[in-house]
């Protein structure tokens, strides 16, 4: 746009809405008018210079009994202003002011939720991000978000934005990754602080992208896959060490039972099974392998 601002439909729906003169108006205008309508023109067929008048005054008195009718929905509530100084807080509902003299704004008190702005930042370790987040905010003291500041909505964005920036300007790329809830509270408290001067309320601040160079991505994606070849090396090499520790826990337990080593060769044998393809060679006999060692003993 001209103004170098965003076009926002829901924006120029509720201006649209605000400057189109309720039902309740209308119908009140329209009745009135009929019946003043209907007055001139019985007054006129005797006396034409009573009915011009009565028509005219019906209509001006009309207007002004319309436009003194105000109607809020359930989450709005109006500012009244009398010759521009404050004078109450209307609503909801059905409500009345003095035509001419009083002035009517009204406030929505739901909750409302903005996108904060793509802002760009340097950590603390130098590094460029860029983020946007969302933030959730209600008015919470009518009087104070129309008196205290002019767009409490644009003001609001505003100190999101600057908030933002410093709180990641003050973190680490890391921090920054892994505590975003962490962030998202910290920058909630410091808008929440200021915003309690102009009657708002935040109810929450997420971040939802953080975009990163190109280049610092490739060298995370390495890091990140070297981490996992690390975690797979450590692994294979504990699964080795306990292997190597069952292994010489069972040779153990065969050198101290004398027939357990025959067992294991002919369970070792059985398992080959019947096939003729599997020739089984043993070039020295078990027997006298045991024969030499006590021989050895001995000596």
């Amino acid at each position: 746009m001209a103004n170098g601002q965003d076009f926002d439909p829901g924006r120029q729906i509720r201006l649209i809405q605000a400057s189109m003169p309720s039902f309740v108006q209308g119908a009140v205008f329209i009745t009135l008018v009929a019946i003043t309508a209907g007055l001139a023109v019985w007054t006129g067929q005797t006396h034409p210079a009573w009915g011009v008048a009565i028509g005219v005054t019906g209509v001006v008195l009309s207007a002004l009994i319309a436009a003194s009718i105000k109607v809020a929905n359930q989450w709005e509530r109006g500012i009244v202003l009398r010759l521009g100084e404050f004078q109450s807080i209307r609503g909801p509902g059905l409500f009345f002011i003095v035509p001419i003299i009083d002035r009517v704004r009204l406030v929505d008190t739901r909750v409302l939720a903005r996108d904060i702005p793509r802002q760009e930042a340097i950590t603390r370790d130098n590094v460029p991000v860029a983020i946007n987040g969302a933030l959730f905010f209600k008015v919470s003291n009518v009087e104070d978000a129309v008196m205290k500041i002019q767009d409490y909505v644009h003001a609001i964005m505003l100190l999101a934005q600057t908030a933002l920036r410093d709180v990641v300007g003050g973190m680490t790329l890391d921090e920054l990754l892994s505590e975003r809830e962490r962030i998202g509270k910290r920058v909630q408290e410091i808008v929440d602080q200021e915003a309690k001067q102009w009657g708002l309320e935040v109810s929450g601040i997420r971040l939802q992208d953080i975009e990163m160079p190109e280049d610092l991505k490739k060298i995370m994606s390495r890091q990140a896959s070297a981490e996992r070849e690390k975690r797979a090396t450590i692994t294979k090499a504990e699964g080795d060490k306990l292997a190597a520790d069952n292994l010489a826990a069972a040779a153990a337990t065969m050198a101290a039972s004398p027939g357990a080593m025959q067992l294991r060769t002919l369970q070792t044998i059985d398992g080959l099974g019947p096939t003729a393809s599997n020739t089984v060679l043993l070039a020295v006999p078990i027997e006298i392998m045991e024969l030499v060692q006590r021989l050895s003993k001995n000596a």
